[in-house]
């Protein structure tokens, strides 16, 4: 009898709930699958919502993944200057069939090492950094170079997962999920990306995100002069 998947999501303060719970609702559905949300200790996290988030295993605790994820949000500025997390991505990632991210977690795993010399996906608004760390920003969906699977922003986990599942198990099974899931997007609006949102919208979000790309440009800095 095979041993189970271990499949592992990091969480972290001010993580965003969306990049892993879709991931999560996917790899749950996968029979068998052993799934760990991972964190430094076991108390509560809170995301960048309303919601909190309750880790089931710490770093210490946490048996060799199979695939590791590591989601995005703000709290990434943070974590790609996290010694103690980037040494148990390093450490995780030397025995994992699939290291993994969602959005600007590629960003954490570039901090980390584990891109250089690789293609990788962000969220639009982080591209410019992959490079710092030695990747190949890659405009897609999801983007799949050998053993690093990384997601476009936020809702692209959804695609990610169902890629991912399809690799680890079978196309059949991702097709269930995603008929079971209903995951039949049609969007009300074309505004999904940078090069289909009016003008306007795009300015929009880009001055509200700007004070978060200056701190992002320190937090990247720093990091990659680490890595490179």
């Amino acid at each position: 009898m095979s041993s189970p998947l271990q499949i592992g999501l990091l969480v972290f303060p001010r993580v965003t709930q969306l990049d892993f719970t879709g991931p999560l609702q996917v790899f749950s559905a996968v029979p068998g699958a052993k799934l760990h949300l991972i964190w430094k200790r076991i108390e509560p996290v809170p995301s960048d919502s309303i919601l909190t988030l309750t880790p089931t295993t710490t770093f210490a605790d946490c048996p060799q993944l199979d695939v590791i994820c590591v989601p995005g949000g703000g709290g990434t500025d943070d974590l790609v200057n996290d010694t103690e997390a980037l040494d148990f991505l390093r450490e995780q990632a030397e025995g994992a069939k699939y290291v993994t991210s969602v959005c600007t977690g590629s960003l954490v795993l570039g901090a980390a090492g584990l891109l250089r010399g690789y293609r990788a996906a962000t969220h639009w608004s982080a591209m410019e950094f992959l490079r710092q760390f030695g990747a190949t920003p890659t405009k897609t969906r999801v983007c799949v170079d050998r053993n690093r699977i990384t997601g476009g922003g936020v809702t692209a986990g959804i695609d990610f997962a169902l890629t991912l599942v399809s690799i680890l198990v079978d196309r059949t099974m991702a097709e269930a999920i995603q008929l079971r899931l209903e995951y039949n997007p049609a969007p009300p609006f074309s505004s999904g990306s940078p090069e289909t949102a009016p003008a306007e919208v795009l300015a929009l979000v880009k001055e509200r995100i700007a004070p978060n790309q200056v701190r992002r440009i320190e937090a990247v800095g720093r990091a990659a002069a680490r890595v490179i």
